[in-house]
């Protein structure tokens, strides 16, 4: 699975690249991360915006809630000790195993689902919330089956919560230091960005939307837009995660989340 070429180029069919990607780092991307998201924590980003402060979600506290791409579970397991009745899906068996681990250090245990966010094993209107922080929308090239599915499995006046890159951070390289704060590529290249085998396989796949894109799929799927939440980079959090930090933090807007209702 190692890449031999990377670059924005046209995907068609994402092949299983998310499953087998996220399958095979798991360990590297706990390893890296987990500190930050801690065994029960709930984080909307790389900005260290919590659910705690935040409240998209709502009152939680007997609420049927389900995380799609949900890696280890962190956030499930905040929602639980909560009082959540949470269910915690995921593409990727390693990450799955990766969350059962944690369940059981930590005695808060969810049930965990291997499941495609396109196409999840739930019956209409089986949940008060379905959310995902980072995980589904962005590694798929067909978004909208994932804002359908949730919607699905709404029942009405339910809320569908998901956050992804910010969309304008796609003009911008992926370098957390002031390199990064000079636009590189047009806003509305949708070409995702690809990593690919010497076979020409695809072995990691990222998609680019516009804030409009997002919008137009929300509404496709039956949904009412209620909040685009922007969060600013804080005082405390010195860390850097890929292309984010507190250099470009300062100037641009990193994730974007977006808060909807089924009416």
């Amino acid at each position: 699975m190692t890449a031999t070429w990377f670059g924005y180029r046209e995907t068609p069919d994402d092949d299983g690249a998310a499953r087998r990607w996220w399958d095979a780092h798991a360990e590297e991307y706990l390893a890296d991360h987990g500190d930050f998201l801690g065994d029960a924590g709930f984080r909307w980003g790389p900005e260290g915006l919590t659910e705690a402060e935040a409240g998209l979600l709502g009152d939680v506290r007997g609420a049927r809630v389900l995380e799609v791409g949900a890696g280890a579970a962190h956030c499930s397991r905040w929602l639980a000790a909560r009082g959540a009745a949470v269910v915690a899906t995921d593409v990727a068996p390693a990450m799955l195993d990766a969350a059962a681990r944690l369940d059981a250090r930590t005695g808060l245990t969810v049930p965990l689902v291997e499941a495609d966010a396109r196409a999840l094993p739930f019956e209409e209107g089986s949940f008060d919330v379905v959310f995902t922080s980072f995980g589904a929308v962005p590694f798929v090239p067909d978004a909208d089956r994932v804002h359908a599915e949730a919607a699905r499995v709404l029942r009405d006046g339910g809320r569908w919560v998901f956050s992804v890159t910010h969309p304008v951070r796609w003009s911008f390289p992926d370098d957390p230091t002031t390199q990064g704060l000079t636009a590189h590529r047009s806003y509305f290249d949708r070409r995702p960005y690809v990593e690919a085998d010497a076979s020409g396989r695809v072995v990691y796949a990222e998609h680019h939307r516009t804030v409009g894109d997002h919008v137009r799929d929300i509404v496709t799927a039956g949904l009412r837009l209620r909040d685009v939440v922007e969060p600013e980079w804080p005082s405390w959090n010195t860390q850097t995660w890929g292309g984010w930090g507190p250099v470009r933090g300062a100037y641009l807007p990193g994730t974007a989340v977006f808060v909807t209702t089924k009416d």
